[in-house]
């Protein structure tokens, strides 16, 4: 059991998480996860690590509310059954930082994105680089942890889709229009974003990194769930990735397997709902 300091909400579908975890995090690196268990037969859920104190062992997950184990995961209080990592690959840039030393970086983010973007800026800030942030979402509401963002980053600029704060309109809109700035793109955020961002980068043949984040189950490459197609090749998120070139990757098929399970899992989310008396 892991001991469970905050879990709170902070905007209208995500919450931010505190675990007590000093070995889950010895040897973490930004980008990348865990997999959370909120009790003993709750489903696994994988969460990108967002932030990390090695001093006090707390481990910093954000998540979204999805559907229904992401909806139990917000009754938590006291313990977590289980965390599990670190796992998957660390970030490509991060992991081998010198020989990134010069280039012009720039992160788009979308929605909860954030989480993993944040430890990638703030990991290469502390090793000299001025990195730039693009983060969209739709409605300011829904842009996270913007303080801690700015805190780490360059410059970031923002978009919403209904003009609320920041531009009005589409991360893509301003990277397109200065992405001569730029030798490496990290998009991290929906998969349709991902995959907006890549047909662009790949016309200007900007290197781009995306973060994949389709169902998984064990999180050790056993079970194939989480499986993508790279190059027409198949590949595991969890422990080929998560992070991929974003212009291999076949982004249609990964929008397909996203919906497999989308009634059923809209039923138990409904009946997890019921259960906490919040339908």
């Amino acid at each position: 059991m892991y001991k469970v300091i905050r879990n709170e909400k902070i905007s209208p579908n995500s919450y931010l998480m505190e675990v007590i975890a000093p070995e889950t995090i010895k040897k973490a690196m930004p980008g990348q996860f865990v997999i959370v268990m909120a009790k003993e037969d709750s489903e696994r859920i994988p969460l990108t690590i967002y932030d990390f104190d090695l001093e006090t062992g707390v481990l910093s997950l954000i998540y979204q509310v999805i559907g229904a184990s992401t909806e139990e995961l917000t009754t938590i209080k006291e313990e977590l059954f289980a965390v599990v990592g670190p796992l998957g690959k660390p970030n490509e840039i991060c992991a081998n930082y010198e020989e990134f030393k010069g280039k012009r970086i720039v992160y788009v983010a979308g929605g909860v994105g954030i989480a993993p973007v944040y430890p990638q800026v703030k990991f290469l800030k502390n090793h000299g680089f001025d990195v730039d942030i693009i983060y969209g979402s739709r409605e300011k509401d829904l842009l996270l942890i913007r303080d801690k963002a700015e805190s780490v980053a360059r410059k970031v600029s923002y978009a919403t889709d209904d003009g609320s704060y920041g531009e009005k309109g589409f991360v893509t809109s301003i990277l397109e229009r200065e992405i001569e700035n730029y030798d490496i793109c990290v998009a991290i955020g929906p998969v349709i974003m991902m995959k907006n961002v890549a047909e662009l980068t790949k016309k200007y043949q900007l290197k781009t990194i995306v973060s994949m984040n389709p169902l998984m189950v064990d999180g050790s490459g056993m079970c194939g769930a989480c499986r993508c197609e790279i190059e027409g090749k198949p590949k595991f998120a969890c422990i080929d990735g998560p992070e991929f070139d974003g212009h291999k990757v076949n982004f249609d098929l990964a929008l397909k397997r996203m919906n497999i399970y989308k009634e059923e899992e809209k039923e138990k989310w409904a009946q997890m709902k019921k259960r906490l008396g919040r339908d």
